[in-house]
């Protein structure tokens, strides 16, 4: 019986993403994040044209690729939902000190099994 090798290529799970690195849920959210921007520092800025191309993509590239690239590979979206959950059920923790034994217990302890 002879058996055949089949190597996986790297990109086979590249299904649902754009350009094999970006997932879709990403790239939507950096266009919606930066069409604003984009917007906003055309039509606001009193500069010229080579100027305003400039500040725009300064302004734009950071805002656009930390949303391309989201955190903990997660989308904004998902990690702010996440967080917004973690931050609204969090608790403090106190040392109150050494818990002491009930009468049960500590019998239970000297006892050997």
């Amino acid at each position: 019986m002879s058996y055949e090798t089949y190597y996986i290529p790297a990109n086979f799970t590249d299904a649902g993403r754009v350009f094999g690195l970006f997932e879709i849920r990403n790239v939507i959210e950096a266009l919606l994040l930066g069409a604003p921007v984009l917007y906003l520092c055309a039509s606001l800025l009193p500069l010229g044209i080579t100027a305003k191309i400039i500040t725009t993509l300064v302004i734009f590239i950071p805002i656009a690729g930390f949303a391309l690239i989201g955190i903990s590979d997660d989308s904004l979206s998902r990690w702010l939902k996440a967080w917004a959950g973690w931050r609204r059920n969090r608790r403090v923790l106190t040392y109150r000190g050494e818990v002491g034994y009930s009468g049960f217990e500590r019998a239970y302890l000297r006892r050997e099994h």
